[in-house]
């Protein structure tokens, strides 16, 4: 239930939030080819990651002692993208006919509640790989921080750039494509074979319903 509500929410913020600002502000720069380009980038790092931003894992060998740096590095890279969106001069101020930063928080809201599924996913991994608490806990760090370090690249090397220039667009739309992808990937997966459940479903419509009233508060 909890990764279908994480996937309904992500999704309607997406269509919500993320495509018409980057749409509003893409300014030419050819938008549809960076969400494209960001849907098909999630399928590739998931070569790699194997399904850990769903919260489980597709398929898992065990190799007791090893690292699985592929899997960490797709993670830390798509952690990293997402955090790189989060700036907040781009999501509009008071002056300007909108509540302050609303879509920075809902935007932080939604990659929170879709990164502690996959958190808990990867530290299985790393208990299964590692077999000690303490050192799987200070490679988990690896993934917690990528997001952290993304918001400090856009907010600072990228603190110059104008909101609708070509790499925040670039960014967005990617971020934008790769949500598009996970999402969409756990709303199917949530209901395998198309099986009625109506607990999921119910988890499904309050991630949408919590999504777009967020929008009106």
């Amino acid at each position: 239930m909890a990764l279908a509500f994480s996937g309904s929410y992500l999704f309607t913020i997406t269509i919500i939030h993320l495509l018409p600002d980057v749409l509003s502000n893409s300014s030419g720069y050819g938008v549809g080819y960076w969400v494209l380009a960001g849907f098909f980038l999630q399928l590739i790092l998931e070569l790699f990651s194997h399904g850990v931003e769903h919260g489980h894992m597709h398929h898992h060998e065990d190799r007791v002692g090893s690292l699985p740096f592929l899997l960490l590095g797709s993670l830390f890279v798509h952690s990293f993208l997402e955090g790189s969106i989060l700036v907040e001069h781009r999501y509009g101020t008071a002056d300007q006919g909108h509540h302050s930063n609303d879509n920075f928080y809902l935007v932080l809201l939604g990659i929170t509640l879709h990164h502690i599924p996959a958190a808990f996913a990867l530290m299985s991994v790393l208990l299964s790989r590692l077999e000690n608490l303490r050192k799987a806990f200070l490679w988990l760090l690896i993934f917690a921080l990528g997001s952290p370090l993304g918001i400090a690249f856009s907010n600072t090397i990228l603190a110059q750039e104008a909101p609708d220039g070509l790499v925040y667009t670039a960014l967005t739309g990617l971020v934008a494509g790769n949500f598009l992808h996970i999402s969409t990937t756990i709303l199917f997966e949530s209901s395998p074979d198309h099986h009625f459940n109506r607990n999921k479903l119910v988890a499904t419509l309050l991630g949408l319903v919590l999504a777009i009233l967020s929008d009106f508060i």
